[in-house]
């Protein structure tokens, strides 16, 4: 019964966001939507209840009641960034909204954000845990509650592993790629060098205003009357 109502609750989840965002921006009714988005967090408070029920009848703890556990400290750490982000993007489509800035990929402000999001593991963290062990405190030494501490290692051992992550963007930041091969602060006239004015080649070589040209290229009209002139002169 657990894994069912968990499963509800994700549908349920989505089909409110969905229904809310619908009536903010499709529907103009701003006030509706924001109180349909309000009842989000009941769906864990559902599920808290159910599965504190659920042990108190006699149901004997295993996986099913620590994955409800890592549900709802999930859904506390990531739920309302989740919503914040398909609002901007449901806005932008719909509503002719500023499109949602994208998450940064390059440098300190990289590292800044994976560390936003390894701080948000560690709220849903943080939660998993304080409901998993009030979970081991009410079943009582005489319970089995070997599936519930071993929902508690696998928390903390994701938490470390984020962390770890999102250390590795600060240690070892990422750089931003040079566009077009060119150096950091170098622009596109000292990458390519100096541009040779439209027009014949040998001109630009040769530093003269028409194009040169080679003496076999040279019509024999013309150089028979230069033989012409010379012998005037003489």
């Amino acid at each position: 019964m657990v894994v069912t109502l968990i499963l509800v609750c994700e549908i349920a989840f989505w089909v409110l966001l969905m229904a809310g965002l619908s009536l903010r921006y499709l529907a103009r009714m701003p006030r509706t939507g924001a109180a349909l988005l309000l009842c989000e967090p009941l769906l864990e408070v559902v599920l808290l209840v159910v599965t504190a029920i659920d042990l108190k009848n006699g149901a004997e703890p295993d996986w099913k009641h620590g994955l409800a556990a890592v549900y709802i400290g999930y859904t506390v750490g990531y739920g309302h960034y989740t919503v914040k982000r398909i609002d901007g993007h449901f806005a932008h489509r719909f509503a002719g909204g500023p499109p949602p800035a994208r998450p940064p990929k390059y440098g300190a402000a990289r590292a800044r954000h994976e560390g936003a999001l390894w701080l948000r593991t560690v709220l849903a963290a943080a939660v998993a845990l304080v409901l998993l062990q009030g979970a081991v405190w009410y079943v009582g030494e005489d319970g089995e509650t070997g599936s519930l501490v071993s929902w508690q290692a696998t928390v903390l051992r994701v938490a470390g592993i984020h962390g770890l992550i999102a250390l590795s963007y600060a240690l070892w930041p990422k750089k931003a790629p040079a566009e077009d091969g060119r150096k950091d602060g170098e622009t596109n006239a000292e990458k390519d060098g100096p541009k040779a004015p439209a027009g014949d080649g040998a001109a630009w070589r040769t530093g003269s205003a028409l194009p040169a040209r080679d003496p076999q290229d040279v019509p024999d009209l013309l150089v028979r009357r230069t033989g012409e002139d010379e012998q005037q002169i003489r």
